[in-house]
């Protein structure tokens, strides 16, 4: 480094430091919560040029020169060399739902400084980490997927119980993410008519990029934001038209469209909807969040929200029930460390993917950023009065229906909020009532509102950027669905390609339509009973939610232990080691006390038996309306207790059976084969980064000259970057 570099990264480490330290010591007075953001950003900022340069550079070795799937493969259909930009959009659009923006937002109950120490800390060492590993193996594997990985690496035993986790868990964080969304969208004809806006805008851009104007990224980008914004605005004059009837959906219809919208989105080309599509709703969710920290930094609110509460201690939080360990962890899930992003890490991506130097960009890249929505999802939940929180968030059993009754049950919590408080807050953004409107999206809506109407328009402008906010997490979560949907179908692929073969062609049309089916009819049934569930679809499904999320973790861990030790780099086997252990024994905690637990609001079989036992005795249990609601809580409880421990079981012997295969792998690495991909030279030049270096613009030159001396320089650069 040069004296400038290093003063430059110093200046970095001191004002991350400086707001941890003041995060960390403020006791009993208000802080800005710009210094959560100085913190975050100083932090990541650290971890990205240091330890995911060590990981890229010392543990994967990554080889510039070796060819990606995405090139050797590409059929135009599912394998397509795609710009590292573009790429970085869709990777970060499929990972980032429901669970940075809701996760954070119910954590917060624990106070603000619990959760944003593991959002930081945890997406450097653990939930980038698997990102970036599970991108690097599955592409030097033809882009095979997390439960066939497992199968060929760890064996038939252990793979076959990956296979079955890794889809059922994969069915359910789909069914969840899709329920955010029917919340957010349900008889609002605004979020609907923007949201629906985005899918011929993608296939305009997607059109464009590939037949119109090859390679122009910038070009089509910027006319796709423009079109974007149109479609927001124009959202607004639906709502207030004679169309707003036609664009108000019921949660049972926007079910309905959004399984048929699944299926079509999983069997079209990648480049006709999906990676436009991706790219495009990027620049909002990037660009929102930035303008949010620029709020937060100018508006400077200070969090309310206390450092710890009484709820970490105690286990009897109204948002959900627990102690901080495990619950905390479990609860904010994808902000730092999430399963599911091993599923697109080893599904659409490596086999976009230009060159392997670019995994720590997008897989370590686009997870720190999702890290950056998650705290600001955090500050938004603790900038608010903590009273309006909890009325929020808590259920109505709990808090009742009346903003006095309300006012009540939160001075019973230890906070204060008058019932004409409760009326303004609802008031200003233009609602009849904010009581438990539980979930997450809207508490985050809130505290976007505050920040936004502080910076731009004031109190007049509240109810718009509410409402924008509601209509921006429909968007930021629907993104992830069709790529999550696409990545279901390649994991069914895969494991009925170990039955019939032709099912291992990605691309075979038989294979694709039957495969898609299951999937969006699969997540579309769970989706339909939590839309249905009178204890709320999000109170049921979300701590499952979390459950299966943080296993199917562990699995995806556990298969880039395996490989890190079969592949002969023993030594940095703790990279992926040391977070596995965290994490199975966080996760593995949680699960036995859902499953277990005395309580009722915690065990799901205890939560069984109290519902069965008011059957039995012919009485009526709240917030059931009639026996028919009472028997549906009877089930829905019990399959979410077996799916609980079914998971559990199936992690436990996928772990065992790692460690069989590890302890193999070193004292007989003779005998161990890889299922790697043989060497083919790349024909590709591209950036690793955002930004080419000094080095790869004499490369991109170069290659350019070796074209024009060939006699091809009036050929146009391909749109995925030059060919040598």
């Amino acid at each position: 480094m040069s004296p400038a570099a290093m003063a430059g990264w110093a200046a970095v480490a001191v004002a991350g430091g400086l707001g941890w330290s003041m995060l960390a010591l403020a006791r009993g007075e208000e802080i800005s919560a710009a210094w959560m953001v100085a913190a975050a950003l100083g932090t990541y900022a650290i971890a990205y040029r240091f330890y995911s340069r060590f990981i890229a550079t010392r543990v994967l070795r990554v080889d510039k020169n070796r060819a990606t799937p995405a090139e050797r493969l590409d059929n135009g259909v599912d394998f397509h060399p795609t710009d590292r930009r573009v790429l970085f959009g869709h990777h970060f659009a499929a990972v980032a739902g429901a669970g940075p923006l809701v996760g954070p937002v119910l954590a917060a109950q624990m106070g603000y400084l619990p959760g944003t120490i593991w959002i930081i800390v945890g997406v450097i060492f653990a939930g980038a980490v698997q990102d970036m590993v599970t991108l690097f193996f599955s592409t030097r594997r033809n882009g095979r997927s997390l439960g066939q990985m497992a199968r060929d690496e760890i064996g038939p035993f252990g793979g076959a119980a990956a296979l079955i986790a890794v889809f059922a868990i994969m069915i359910i964080l789909l069914a969840v993410l899709a329920l955010v969304i029917v919340n957010a969208l349900a008889h609002s004809p605004w979020g609907v008519f923007s949201i629906g806006m985005t899918i011929p805008i993608a296939f305009f851009m997607g059109f464009y990029l590939r037949i119109l104007r090859p390679g122009r990224v910038t070009e089509v980008s910027v006319i796709g934001v423009l079109l974007l914004l149109l479609a927001i605005v124009a959202g607004g004059w639906v709502a207030e038209s004679s169309w707003a009837d036609t664009f108000t959906l019921s949660p049972g219809a926007l079910v309905i469209w959004m399984v048929v919208y699944g299926f079509v989105a999983s069997v079209l080309p990648v480049w006709m909807l999906l990676a436009p599509r991706d790219y495009l709703s990027t620049f909002m969710k990037i660009g929102t969040i930035v303008l949010l920290a620029i709020g937060v930094l100018v508006a400077t609110p200070t969090l309310k929200m206390p450092a710890v509460t009484d709820f970490a201690a105690r286990g009897d939080g109204p948002v959900f029930a627990g102690s901080l360990f495990p619950f905390v962890f479990v609860t904010i899930a994808c902000g730092a460390l999430s399963g599911f992003h091993s599923l697109v890490a080893s599904g659409t991506t490596p086999k976009m993917i230009q060159k392997e130097t670019q995994v720590r960009m997008v897989g370590y890249g686009a997870m720190l950023t999702e890290s950056f929505v998650a705290v600001m999802a955090m500050i938004a939940a603790c900038i608010i009065d903590p009273g309006l929180f909890f009325a929020v968030n808590s259920p109505s059993g709990m808090i009742g229906s009346t903003v006095e009754s309300a006012s009540a049950a939160v001075a019973n919590f230890g906070f204060t909020i008058s019932p004409q408080e409760l009326a303004a807050a609802a008031e200003a953004v233009e609602e009849d009532s904010l009581l438990s409107r539980t979930g997450g999206a809207p508490t985050f809506a809130l505290g976007m509102s505050e920040i936004f109407s502080a910076v731009v328009g004031g109190s007049a402008m509240k109810a718009f950027w509410y409402h924008f906010a509601i209509m921006f997490e429909a968007l930021f979560i629907l993104t992830t669905l069709d790529a999550g949907t696409r990545v279901g179908r390649f994991m069914l692929q895969d494991t009925l390609g170990n039955l019939y073969k032709p099912f291992r062609q990605v691309s075979w049309t038989p294979g694709v339509w039957f495969t898609s089916a299951v999937v969006v009819g699969a997540w579309g049934y769970f989706l339909w009973v939590g839309v249905h569930d009178p204890l709320g679809g999000i109170n049921q499904l979300f701590p499952l939610f979390g459950i299966a999320n943080q296993l199917l973790a562990a699995v995806a861990l556990a298969v880039c232990t395996t490989l890190l030790v079969k592949s002969g780099r023993l030594r940095w086997a703790w990279v992926t080691g040391v977070p596995l252990a965290w994490d199975v024994a966080v996760t593995l905690t949680a699960t036995w006390q859902k499953v277990f637990s005395g309580d009722p609001r915690v065990g799901f079989f205890t939560q069984r038996q109290v519902y069965q036992d008011g059957i039995n005795a012919g009485e009526l249990i709240a917030p059931a309306k009639d026996m028919g609601e009472m028997r549906t809580i009877v089930t829905n409880s019990t399959v979410d207790g077996v799916l609980a421990a079914l998971f559990a079981v199936l992690i436990i012997v996928v772990i065992l059976d790692a460690g069989r295969v590890c302890y193999r792998a070193i004292r007989h690495p003779e005998q161990i084969r890889l299922h790697e991909a043989p060497f083919e030279q790349s024909r590709i030049i591209a950036p690793a980064g955002l930004l080419a270096t000094a080095e790869e613009k004499a490369e991109l030159a170069a290659a350019e000259a070796a074209a024009r001396d060939s006699g091809s320089g009036d050929e146009r650069p391909e749109p995925v970057g030059r060919r040598a």
